[in-house]
């Protein structure tokens, strides 16, 4: 699974703006600190913006800030409004011509590795993602008795 760059991006935007509570934030520093088109990340702020992960101020000495603290914004939440779908193969997407269709437990076992990389994200906030923040003892849940970890 590859998650789309607006996504990406969007998470890079939310841990920067989280860096720095203490004022507004820009899209052009944001851009030049992460190397980023500053269009995208303007359509980046404006879902952000719609999703209430932040406030932005417009004029003269504008930018934006959360509008949340980062502990309140679950990381799988902001996955979820930023990412199109999550058509793993042809037979999530609507309009689906896979000849496999209903003799295939690909889709399955697919779609369980999906839910459970999504319940991986519902299971951490931005705040696990600033600085500050042991990882080593941010509760992890583990996969369903009688599965192996992947190494």
């Amino acid at each position: 699974m590859r998650l789309t760059a607006m996504t990406d991006y969007a998470l890079r935007l939310l841990m920067y703006v989280g860096r720095h509570p203490d004022r507004l934030c820009t899209i052009a520093e944001i851009a030049e600190a992460h190397r980023l088109s500053e269009a995208h990340l303007m359509k980046i702020t404006h879902q952000l913006g719609l999703q209430g992960w932040i406030e932005t101020v417009r004029g003269k000495g504008g930018g934006m800030r959360l509008a949340r603290k980062p502990a309140d914004i679950n990381l799988g939440a902001v996955v979820r409004g930023i990412e199109p779908d999550f058509d793993l193969v042809e037979c999530f997407a609507i309009g689906n011509q896979c000849a496999l269709t209903g003799n295939c437990r690909l889709a399955g076992v697919l779609q369980d590795g999906l839910r459970l990389f999504l319940e991986h994200l519902d299971a951490h906030t931005l705040a696990d993602l600033l600085p500050g923040t042991d990882l080593a003892v941010i509760p992890v849940r583990r996969l369903r008795a009688g599965r192996r970890r992947a190494p």
